[in-house]
């Protein structure tokens, strides 16, 4: 059976007139081909869609079940054209965006609001992800687009990418510990401290470059516990488990008894503290609606920042 619009609009056309001769007029042709054309298509379902006499045209049962089905068909293969040209134009499709958890603390929600109100047509999924975890959904095909934290510089190959933000990584340090009354942490001072870290796994880069600056003074950093989210990694700082390096953004994350503090290399010395990078990443291959993500959010990092931030930036305590 090889059912097609043109069967369709044809039945259609001949159960909505109730009348082969108005049908036929309706699809611009003659009545005896729309006659034929409608005995192949019963022949096809096997059953009779019309009851017919010398004087009326019904309906059959199948006919009248038939008929909703078909007329919703013939609506959705008209809307297809604007649909795909919506698509090629990346105002209508999917993005399955994955992101890292501290972009939650900046600029990802406004992203993601003015992307919605812009093209509400695209179908937005979101899914909480490490870097290791990304790769491997982007292997899998289980997502388009992610937003990832690595080592500055150490942008994942492969990919397209747009960097979003470039910041230092601070130290969250228990409320009560000594170190607290600092507002810069001379470096000296925190090379014994237990830590709370990420495992190596989820972020390479910025893993190796926290290491880097241990090893940097002829040590190595004591890490006394591992957690993968950084708010569960706050969390554990807050407890008294150790202190913990985690990017600028989290201050965003006031967790009562922890305080967060920039790092001060040694006099005279050249220590490249670490910076963490995050990037919106994707595949060149990737739908139109991905491509215009990007564009929107390269035009957000582009654009003045909003009136409440500006204020909330230049105000100072009164």
């Amino acid at each position: 059976m090889s059912l097609d619009l043109r069967s369709l609009r044809q039945f259609v056309a001949v159960a909505e007139e109730l009348h082969f001769g108005r049908a036929a007029e309706r699809l611009h042709m003659t009545q005896p081909p729309l006659t034929q054309a409608i005995q192949k298509l019963e022949a096809e379902l096997g059953a009779s869609l019309f009851v017919r006499s010398s004087r009326s045209v019904g309906l059959s049962p199948a006919g009248a079940a038939l008929l909703p089905l078909a007329q919703g068909l013939l609506a959705q293969a008209a809307e297809l054209p604007a649909l795909a040209q919506a698509a090629a134009r990346g105002t209508a499709g999917r993005l399955r965006l994955a992101f890292v958890s501290t972009l939650g603390f900046g600029e990802l929600p406004r992203w993601l609001k003015g992307f919605r109100e812009q093209v509400p047509d695209v179908a937005l999924s979101l899914r909480e992800a490490t870097l290791d975890v990304q790769l491997q959904a982007f292997e899998a095909g289980e997502i388009d687009a992610g937003f990832v934290l690595h080592a500055r510089g150490a942008v994942p190959p492969g990919f397209e990418s747009l960097q979003v933000a470039d910041e230092p990584l601070l130290l969250a340090l228990s409320a009560d510990s000594p170190l607290a009354r600092f507002d810069q942490l001379p470096l000296a001072e925190v090379l014994g401290l237990p830590l709370v870290m990420f495992p190596r796994a989820i972020a390479p880069s910025l893993f190796d470059a926290v290491v880097a600056v241990y090893r940097a003074q002829g040590c190595e950093p004591r890490i006394e516990q591992e957690a993968i989210q950084m708010q569960t990694i706050v969390n554990l700082v807050s407890a008294g488990i150790g202190a913990a390096w985690v990017p600028a953004s989290m201050q965003g994350f006031q967790r009562p008894g922890v305080v967060y503090r920039v790092l001060q290399a040694p006099a005279g010395e050249q220590v490249p503290l670490p910076r963490g990078e995050t990037r919106l990443i994707w595949r060149r291959d990737a739908a139109p609606a991905v491509w215009r993500f990007g564009e929107h959010v390269a035009a957000q990092l582009a654009a003045p920042p909003p009136p409440q931030q500006v204020s909330e930036a230049t105000s100072g305590p009164r």
